[in-house]
């Protein structure tokens, strides 16, 4: 079939979905950081604000950008056939993404006993940044579901060179959560102590 085949009604409605899907998103992690930065702004003059970030969410953001890199690499390999290399490179994703989970419980963790939280959860960002950080593990962790699935059904053989939405879609999916990623570090560093 020549790479200018017509899509199938049902390839159509997934694509639709998927963006739907990422549109949603975007729109939530938007308003959630408008609305951090404006509670942010309003506790400026709290000495908890002043309280640096953990250096290790930069090795969750490396992470992270690895991910992307692996299932970018997972799409080109898909449109060639190698079928094996896709399942192997998402599957590479989908630990990557376990690993920057633990980086990032990590953090949170140094974060809520930390000195930010000694005058309680009320005071400063440290606990905002906490909330916004597992929002977005919660979709990194639906991501790693989804690597998963789609890992496995690769080396099944359910998707090949011309029908590889879903392994499309985890790439978008991942790169979104990428820029939502440094959006909300960018957030962070500028409405705290920076690292």
């Amino acid at each position: 079939m020549p790479r200018s085949a017509a899509l199938l009604p049902s390839d159509r409605r997934y694509r639709q979905g998927g963006w739907l899907f990422l549109g949603t998103l975007l729109i939530f992690f938007i308003s959630s950081l408008l609305l951090y930065a404006i509670y942010a702004f309003t506790r400026q003059n709290d000495v908890q604000s002043s309280v640096p970030l953990p250096i290790s969410f930069l090795t969750s953001t490396a992470c992270l950008v690895g991910i992307s890199f692996l299932v970018h690499a997972a799409t080109r390999a898909i449109r060639r056939s190698k079928l094996a290399m896709t399942a192997g490179l998402l599957a590479a994703s989908a630990i990557a993404a376990v690993i920057f989970m633990a980086v990032q419980y990590t953090s949170m963790r140094d974060l809520l006993t930390g000195p930010a939280m000694q005058g309680g959860t009320g005071k400063g960002v440290a606990g905002m940044v906490v909330v916004l950080a597992f929002l977005h593990a919660l979709h990194v962790a639906g991501g790693v579901i989804a690597l998963g699935i789609v890992s496995v059904r690769t080396a099944l053989g359910k998707y090949d060179r011309e029908r590889h939405w879903p392994v499309d879609f985890a790439a978008h999916y991942w790169h979104f959560l990428d820029g939502v990623w440094l959006c909300m570090l960018a957030t962070f560093a500028i409405t705290t102590g920076g690292f």
